[in-house]
């Protein structure tokens, strides 16, 4: 084990690509030490090595795997001697009616929306729990909330995030552990490359805001959220949509 870290010490799944990179490179930003996972490296992943050695960790893994899950998070641990934050981001979609959708699809996206979610979850707290203080945010969806056709495999996964949230929110508050979620809308990310540019102009159209959000959007929320500043909100779900679904 190296000697403990003095920064904060984040954990954010799938962060190596779209919106969990957006989430890494914001708390880098801010001085944390953060480590992230995914199945596969990126060039963004060489970048962050490069230029954060001491403050920066990856590890290939596959969260909806439980011996993986647990992996990760004893290697954080065994690192940096504690984590502060915990971002569940990890996440597939899966588009389809469901009269035609396929067991391995629903098993793909349950399998890392909400297992995964949970055996990260379950890992993490432990330690937090040991240090009464800590800080989890779930990322979740605007369609967990509203619901939109073609989504349901991946709404139901969603809306089960928002419910582990005010779940959990009662089980660890009283030892200081702020749980919430935060459901994005439309962003201009890999989530959103099975839409073409005239679907993309229509979202546009209909958000009070006019354009769709990015991963800095998103990144701020999270930020407040996981920072010492957050001393009350709990148990909530905050939509960042630019005003969609208002």
């Amino acid at each position: 084990m190296t000697a403990p870290i003095e920064a904060r010490v984040a954990l954010v799944t799938g962060g190596s690509r779209g919106l969990g990179a957006g989430i890494v490179e914001d708390l880098l930003a801010q001085g944390y030490a953060v480590a992230t996972c995914s199945r596969s490296r990126t060039d963004q992943v060489e970048v962050w090595e490069k230029e954060f050695p001491d403050r920066f960790s990856f590890l290939s893994a596959d969260v909806s795997v439980e011996a993986d899950a647990t992996r990760y998070v004893k290697d954080v641990v065994q690192r940096w001697g504690r984590i502060d934050v915990l971002v569940n981001n990890a996440g597939v979609a899966g588009e389809g009616m469901i009269a035609l959708t396929d067991d391995g699809l629903i098993d793909r996206v349950v399998d890392l929306n909400i297992k995964g979610t949970l055996y990260v979850t379950r890992a993490a707290s432990r330690t937090m729990l040991a240090r009464r203080s800590g800080a989890i945010v779930n990322i979740s969806s605007v369609v967990g909330l509203s619901g939109y056709r073609g989504l349901s495999v991946y709404s139901a996964t969603k809306a089960a995030l928002d419910g582990m949230t005010r779940s959990l929110a009662r089980e660890l508050g009283s030892r200081g552990i702020t749980v919430n979620s935060v459901a994005p809308g439309y962003l201009r990310t890999e989530m959103s490359h099975g839409l073409d540019e005239d679907q993309l102009k229509q979202i546009e159209r209909r958000t009070p805001l006019g354009r769709l959000g990015d991963a800095q959007d998103v990144a701020r929320v999270v930020s407040f959220l996981v920072s010492p500043d957050n001393k009350f909100m709990t148990g909530q779900v905050l939509v960042v949509d630019g005003g969609l679904s208002s």
